[in-house]
Formats: C-alpha cells, sequence, structure tokens
C-alpha cells in the first residue's frame, strides 16, 4: 500500500471524514493501468519462456535485458528505451520487498535516533555545534483536534 493510502486509512479509523472520488472499498484495488502492466508483463513471460529460461540455465552472466530486450525482443527495432534511468520519483517504490525491510529496520533506527537525542537534549544549540536550530515548543491545539 502506498504512503498516500496508508495515512488516509489511518485518517479514517481516526475518525476523520476523508471524500475522494474513489470509493473506499477499492483504495486497496491495484489501478487498472498496473494491472494492465502486469499482464502484458504476464504476456512477454509467457512467450519468450524458452528465452528465459536459456539465459537462466546458459548466460547468466550476461545481463538479461540486453540478452532478452535488445536481442530478441526489440531486434531491428528502437531499444533507446533500455538507456532510460529510474529517477526514484517519492512515493513509488523500487521493488515490493523494500517495504518490508523498512518495517523491520524501523524500530531499530527509532531506537538509535532516540539514543541519540537522549544525549543532545541537555546540550544548547550552540553546544551541540548546531546552529539556525528552533528550539522545541509545544503546539496548540483545541480538544476538538483530538476526534
Amino acid at each position: 500500500m502506498s504512503e498516500t493510502f496508508e495515512t488516509l486509512h489511518n485518517l479514517v479509523h481516526k475518525g476523520v471524514k476523508v471524500v475522494m472520488d474513489i470509493p473506499y472499498e477499492l483504495w486497496n484495488e491495484t489501478s487498472a493501468e498496473v494491472a494492465d502492466l502486469k499482464k502484458q508483463c504476464d504476456v512477454l513471460v509467457e512467450e519468450y519462456e524458452d528465452v528465459i529460461e536459456d539465459w537462466y540455465r546458459h548466460h547468466q552472466t550476461e545481463d538479461l535485458s540486453q540478452f532478452l530486450c535488445a536481442d530478441r525482443v526489440l531486434k531491428g527495432k528502437d531499444a533507446s528505451c533500455l538507456a532510460e534511468k529510474w529517477t526514484g520519483k517519492k512515493g513509488d517504490l523500487a521493488s515490493v520487498g523494500d517495504k518490508s525491510s523498512k518495517k523491520k529496520s524501523g524500530k531499530k533506527k527509532k531506537k538509535k535516533e532516540q539514543e541519540q537525542s537522549d544525549g543532545a537534549e541537555s546540550l544548547s544549540p550552540e553546544e551541540s555545534g548546531v546552529q539556525g536550530v528552533q528550539e522545541a515548543a509545544p503546539l496548540p491545539h483545541s480538544p476538538t483536534d483530538e476526534l
């Protein structure tokens, strides 16, 4: 689930009314575009199954995108798309496995940050070597904010 929808789910569970063009029941559904891309990928894998198996058994030292895409799928066609670099925009996941590893390491990271901040709390910004940092101040809020 994306960070956006995770945040929206948390807001709904806290009682905040979230109004969107997408019905709540479809928030966790795969978008039509992603579903179409997966279908195209599945067709491509099935169509080139023998080539992929050949690469796996005999040519793993070669780059798969070159072996499969450039030399077979796009043979004689424009292959400039293979030179494009992924920009990694915020919210995009490079792989599905990344999210689970973030959650596992999150507790360790938070604990480490807490340990570091515990020692720094007693120091003024000048003593800690940090300049231009505003001191922590409580945020004013009303009881209606806590719905």
